[in-house]
């Protein structure tokens, strides 16, 4: 593959300084190396992608980012190196990580999952509620109902809005459409891109569905065992014949 990157953005979006910087990134469980010398970041306000095959090392960067593997590197937010911060410090540093299966608490409602989102804020999350709410009006018509016993659709719009209820700087969003049909795939991302444009909130996805992940993110990356082997503006990337080969079915 050709390396196609470029400082440049699509979508008609302009990137912004880096909001999370990683450089020379190493990830292993045990004695198995995943990651490999990875070097990326994700400006301010973008949705950035990393796209790649089961097995890629996609949800050991973000766990990586959340200190949830044995790594070495640089991990900067926001100009703070968080390489040796525990978990829980880098959530209240401003990071939000949506995990692969939707993750959230089966056995508690709606409402119960939301007000869990917002914990380490200490002010009224009512507001923030009623947003979720108008954003998802489905969790608003089952707010009393168990988590557990919504649609894989419903369960993914909570998983993220109860993300968000913390007001990340960056939200990590791992393999959302996994297990999803293909209209709330459809609906789920529309989501994401009007969350980003109107509200700004900056994304690192990623995604083995390339082509509504390459449609709404400004800048994407092809990991492969372990390894960055192209980036480059998302509009670039759709239409790589490697990428299109690769990952679009074309």
């Amino acid at each position: 593959m050709t390396d196609t990157s470029n400082p440049s953005s699509s979508n008609g979006a302009s990137s912004g300084p880096p909001m999370l910087e990683v450089a020379g990134l190493d990830a292993r469980y045990g004695e198995i190396q995943v990651l490999r010398d990875i070097t990326f970041n994700v400006p301010t306000g973008d949705v950035v992608v990393i796209l790649g095959a089961n097995g890629a090392g996609k949800t050991t960067t973000l766990r990586s980012i959340c200190n949830m593997v044995t790594c070495s590197g640089a991990i900067n937010l926001d100009g703070q190196d968080i390489s040796r911060k525990n978990t829980a410090d880098i959530v209240n540093l401003g990071v939000a990580h949506v995990p692969q299966g939707r993750g959230t608490f089966p056995e508690l409602s709606v409402l119960d999952n939301l007000e869990v989102g917002g914990y380490v804020r200490k002010d009224s999350l009512d507001d923030d509620i009623d947003r979720w709410f108008q954003m998802f009006p489905r969790l608003k018509e089952r707010k009393d109902q168990l988590a557990g016993s919504l649609s894989g659709g419903e369960q993914q719009m909570l998983a993220v809005a109860r993300a968000l209820m913390s007001r990340p700087k960056l939200v990590l969003l791992d393999e959302p459409s996994l297990g999803l049909a293909p209209l709330i795939i459809e609906d789920l991302f529309n989501t994401f891109r009007e969350l980003n444009q109107e509200s700004g909130v900056t994304m690192l996805l990623v995604e083995q569905n390339a082509n509504l992940a390459l449609d709404i993110a400004q800048h994407g990356y092809v990991l492969e065992a372990g390894e960055i082997v192209l980036d480059g503006p998302a509009d670039v990337l759709k239409n790589d014949p490697a990428v299109q080969d690769a990952y679009l079915g074309a």
